[in-house]
């Protein structure tokens, strides 16, 4: 497939690009995207084919539902069974970084949500993904931009090394803002469940929802055979090629250990109160200690890069699990795929 490839500077002047990009999708062809979160690999949601071609290029199991994009919150009631609840966190949190798992109405297949009778859906604050899903006039179903099991893109390049060849077009509208995907939400229950923690944290949720529960998987692993709710709940995931271990305890008995498995050489990924008695070689910065929202813009591209060290290894911090650092942990320890060492 010959993949074209265009950067969107201003949405005034570029909007031929985009309408271009609009007829291939409803078309039924691919088109990659960005948006706050991360990079989206889009197809029409409401085309059995093009999900399936989602599929296709991502390397990724039918199983695994698929998020739907729309333009505005109110645009849901054409594809799920809204509620009040609904609403009172679309108004708190749309457009954002928050999807919602609801009720899914028979204009969305089930190709797109893996067989389940419930759709997440998404309304996101981007500008070229909302003006995507305006020219193209269909709700986009979008999982990350790359192939499956891979970090997760937060820059065009990311996209053309994983994906090139394989959709037919991507948009390159730079970095993006967050770097994690977004928070899901369950609420097609009598409790709300946190099923992926994001940009919107738990502790936002529960201003709305009042009681939240979480999932055992957004830190645990799936049971044998259970099926995933929603993306991101696999075992491994968000994984570079190289084996990456978390390292929790102490303060300094961790930045000990982190020193040691370099020497050894391995890489690591540190905090940038402690590069300085850290070795140059094979370090990665991925933020400031008390800054989990610095950590998670950069923790995708950290992992790319780390890669390029050509170490055995790749070891780094446990993140705290309260606010985004929950969010943090929950994609550092399914790219580890649940190795943790205390020290």
């Amino acid at each position: 497939m010959n993949t074209k490839i265009y950067t969107i500077g201003s949405l005034e002047q570029d909007t031929d690009k985009l309408a271009e990009a609009g007829q291939i999708l409803r078309d039924g062809g691919l088109v990659v995207f960005p948006t706050e979160t991360v990079y989206g690999l889009g197809g029409n949601a409401t085309d059995a084919e093009a999900a399936k071609k989602i599929y296709a290029a991502k390397g990724r199991p039918s199983d695994n539902p698929l998020i739907i994009h729309i333009a505005e919150p109110r645009d849901a009631e054409a594809y799920a069974e809204t509620s009040a609840l609904y609403y009172r966190l679309a108004a708190a949190f749309m457009p954002g970084p928050l999807t919602l798992i609801l009720p899914k109405k028979e204009t969305i297949p089930h190709s797109v949500t893996g067989g389940l009778d419930s759709v997440a859906v998404r309304c996101p604050a981007h500008p070229i993904a909302h003006a995507l899903i305006a020219a193209a006039g269909v709700p986009i179903a979008a999982p990350s931009a790359n192939l499956s099991g891979k970090p997760s893109p937060t820059c065009a390049a990311h996209v053309i090394d994983d994906l090139t060849g394989r959709v037919d077009m991507i948009l390159d509208g730079g970095d993006c803002e967050i770097g994690l995907e977004s928070t899901i939400l369950k609420i097609d229950c009598d409790v709300p469940v946190l099923l992926r923690p994001g940009g919107i944290t738990y502790e936002q949720l529960c201003a709305v929802c009042g009681h939240v529960e979480i999932a055992s998987a957004v830190i645990g692993q799936l049971a044998p055979g259970e099926r995933p709710l929603s993306p991101g709940m696999m075992y491994r995931h968000y994984a570079p090629a190289t084996p990456l271990i978390l390292v929790r305890g102490e303060r300094a008995a961790v930045t000990a250990y982190l020193r040691e498995r370099q020497a050894e050489g391995c890489g690591v990924l540190c905090y940038a109160e402690e590069a300085d008695v850290l070795l140059p070689e094979r370090r990665i910065i991925l933020g400031h200690r008390d800054d989990p929202a610095e950590q998670a813009q950069h923790l995708f591209t950290a992992l790319r890069d780390a890669d390029a060290f050509g170490a055995p290894t790749i070891f780094a911090h446990y993140p705290d699990e309260h606010g985004m650092g929950l969010a943090l942990c929950n994609r550092m320890i399914r790219a580890a795929a649940h190795t943790v060492v205390e020290v």
